[in-house]
């Protein structure tokens, strides 16, 4: 009898560890990995964007050098 005690109750604290265990983040999916540099695809949806925002993997036509340039103007 006091097998089947035993063995009742690490079943229910295996089954309670399984439960409370953090799950796995998925993985960023291969599509959205390439959304950080502009492209130019018909049927990409046009963010509206209300205020001052960051926004990453444009749709555009037309992308220049990647990289950033001073220039000193005299005011």
């Amino acid at each position: 009898m006091a097998f089947f005690v035993a063995l009742g109750i690490s079943l229910a604290i295996s089954i309670i560890s399984y439960l409370i265990m953090p799950k796995p983040k998925a993985p960023k999916p291969e599509a959205a990995k390439d959304l950080e540099d502009p492209t130019a695809e018909a049927g990409r949806p046009i963010p509206v964007v209300f205020g001052t925002i960051t926004v990453k993997g444009l749709n555009v036509l037309w992308f220049g050098d990647k990289g950033k340039r001073t220039y000193k103007v005299k005011a």
